[in-house]
């Protein structure tokens, strides 16, 4: 069971797919989407990737800050970004305790969940019936920004 709208967003701290520390914290004024996906480099999780990938420039122009969480390590995190020319940061979770703190905890990998994030760390919206191929656009539509 996803979080609900209106609660804190979990602190969090942890290493994007260059290895540099990022956290929750590094967004205080912004609005975060955070979505969870199942694995880097499989269908599902590769279309909704390029989906944010496509309408990257989209979510920059509505300073829209953009992270993917998953299970996988860095090194599957940057072949995926290589391959596949993502623009966001990936989040290292080898250990789950993102996905578990935003109770997205499928039994070793993240559930597709998707977190909308207030510039003042509450959860806006939880996308949990997500369409890979469409998400990152029905998310800006939903925002009333596209």
């Amino acid at each position: 069971m996803a979080l609900n709208p209106g609660t804190v967003a979990p602190a969090f701290q942890t290493v994007d797919t260059q290895g540099r520390p990022i956290s929750l914290a590094d967004f205080v004024g912004k609005r975060v989407i955070l979505y969870f996906y199942p694995k880097d480099d499989t269908p599902g999780c590769t279309k909704e990737a390029c989906g944010f990938r496509d309408r990257y420039e989209t979510y920059q122009e509505k300073d829209l800050v953009v992270l993917g969480v998953s299970r996988d390590d860095q090194a599957t995190h940057q072949a995926f970004t290589q391959k596949y020319n993502l623009p966001f940061p990936l989040l290292v979770d080898t250990d789950g305790a993102i996905t578990k703190a935003y109770d997205v905890d499928g039994g070793g990998y993240s559930k597709r969940v998707t977190y909308v994030i207030s510039p003042q760390g509450q959860i806006e919206r939880v996308y949990t019936n997500v369409k890979a191929e469409t998400h990152a656009q029905d998310i800006l539509l939903d925002l009333g920004l596209d």
